[in-house]
């Protein structure tokens, strides 16, 4: 393939690019986001509510953000403390990257990172930033994925995502307990 990349068009956050035959989008304010798995002292795993503009839906989703966005010296673990804090009103005093792959390969460079969060605070209500509107659900781990399922009956966007991080909940990626 053609190392030649041509940018098609340039929005403020994203670009579109022409590499060869292949169009692809790219981050111009951030290269990866994380995906914060996390359990609070009650053995709730924490997801998310928020209203997706290019779903045209509300989606269920595993508190997750940009990784340097804000700042261009952002690491991951960095990223996921601050985003889980802003989202949930939860502070972890451990994180771990577990694993970093591609989003979605065919249609963008951006990276995701999973991540454990551990040691949790309640802090806060949480509830996002200014410009977002986040429902916080608490949902027990042994009811987890069927509490997916049923928000999937109800009309909820899912992302696949959402299994690999009950996976990785208490495993490492190679499948050895966490």
């Amino acid at each position: 393939m053609s190392s030649d990349k041509t940018v098609m068009c340039e929005g403020e956050y994203l670009r579109l690019v022409r590499r060869g035959h292949w169009e692809y989008a790219e981050r111009t304010n951030a290269g990866s986001a994380v995906i914060v798995i996390a359990v609070t002292p009650e053995q709730k795993l924490l997801f998310v509510e928020q209203y997706r503009i290019p779903m045209g839906a509300n989606t269920i989703e595993m508190p997750a953000g940009l990784v340097g966005d804000l700042e261009a010296t952002d690491t991951m673990e960095e990223a996921a403390r601050r985003e889980l804090l802003e989202e949930t009103g939860w502070l972890a005093s451990e994180v771990k990257v577990l694993m970093v792959g591609p989003s979605s390969s065919g249609m963008s460079n951006e990276l995701v990172a999973f991540v454990r969060a551990r040691g949790l605070t309640r802090v806060h209500a949480g509830g996002g930033d200014e410009t977002e509107d986040i429902t916080v659900h608490e949902v027990a781990v042994a009811d987890a994925p069927r509490w997916l399922v049923a928000k999937m009956a109800e009309g909820y966007a899912m992302d696949p995502k959402l299994w690999a991080g009950l996976w990785l909940l208490d495993r490492n990626p190679d499948g050895s307990p966490a």
